[in-house]
């Protein structure tokens, strides 16, 4: 039997620390993007989520620590492989869209014939063959997005970064951009995608980062975070109110079923044998998980609080 084949990371930060004067905007980070894989990149406002982008993408040099990408050091030939959606938009206004996109795609070195085959196929996808004769500057907010988003994608790019993607889309739009975003994760794609919308990010990624005060706070699969944030609250779908039921301390009706606080220490299992001695009869029985926000809101606020106790 032969050993599965390691996964080369796409993308790999180790150790990037980076200052500016007496400031420590980035310290520590280190995290990897696979292939296939859509990773959030979450935080507060100047967490240092931007900077440790701009590393990863040789904008800025980190002070200590090395970035690889495709398994070596960022290279010419590996930034042609880049596509990076900024939060700051780049068309040229007074140019029309076919224009921008061919030169966009002269800097990252396709030929012409091959940039106009694949502008064409995103427009068809993006629904923007209606707009490809109008200037920049004679779109909407929501469609020059869409353009930019299109330009970042043109060269099918295996790493991508999107920031704030879907700032100034219409809820259609969201949806079309999203299930590009899909489809280019089914292709293969690594993509890091940075926003402040944490449903976006349930929806959307596999695994989740948190930056804060400049570095890694959580780090970890979506589905094992939520669980392990989960607290002393259930979930039970029954004909029964679970109120009175050894180890539970509250109960309130909630939809199809209740939803159940545990005293502490109480096991899950052992409410449920309790609730099945009583006589309920249990279609539904779990966990109920936080949301993203609410785990953000929670380990931000456990940061702040720890950073202002070191202070005193």
């Amino acid at each position: 039997m032969t050993a599965t084949a390691a996964i080369t990371p796409t993308v790999r930060a180790d150790s990037l620390w980076k200052r500016f004067g007496g400031h420590v905007a980035v310290r520590d980070v280190s995290l990897s993007l696979d292939p296939g894989e859509v990773v959030g990149l979450v935080g507060p406002n100047g967490a240092g989520k931007t900077t440790t982008i701009r590393m990863l993408l040789d904008i800025l040099r980190p002070d200590e620590g090395a970035v690889s990408v495709f398994g070596a050091p960022i290279s010419p030939q590996a930034q042609s492989r880049i596509g990076y959606l900024p939060e700051e938009r780049g068309l040229y206004r007074s140019l029309r869209v076919i224009p921008n996109m061919l030169y966009l795609a002269e800097l990252k070195g396709m030929q012409r014939e091959h940039a106009l085959r694949r502008t064409d196929e995103l427009f068809a996808l993006l629904g923007l063959e209606p707009h490809r004769g109008k200037k920049i500057s004679e779109l909407s907010r929501g469609l020059g997005q869409l353009v930019q988003f299109a330009a970042t994608i043109l060269h099918e790019p295996a790493f991508i970064v999107l920031d704030e993607p879907f700032s100034g889309l219409d809820p259609v739009n969201v949806r079309v951009m999203k299930n590009a975003v899909s489809r280019l994760r089914r292709e293969g794609a690594a993509i890091m995608f940075s926003t402040h919308q944490m449903t976006d990010v349930e929806e959307l990624c596999d695994r989740v980062i948190m930056i804060d005060g400049g570095a890694v706070v959580l780090d970890g699969p979506l589905v094992d975070i939520k669980r392990r944030f989960a607290g002393n609250d259930l979930f039970v779908a029954t004909d029964l109110d679970p109120q009175g039921t050894d180890g539970v301390t509250a109960s309130r009706r909630d939809g199809a079923g209740y939803a159940v606080r545990l005293a502490e220490g109480s096991a899950p299992e052992d409410v449920l044998r309790s609730l099945l001695e009583r006589g309920a009869k249990i279609d539904r029985f779990e966990l109920a998980t936080p949301s993203l926000e609410e785990i953000f809101l929670r380990v931000v606020g456990r940061e702040q609080a720890e950073a202002e106790r070191d202070e005193e």
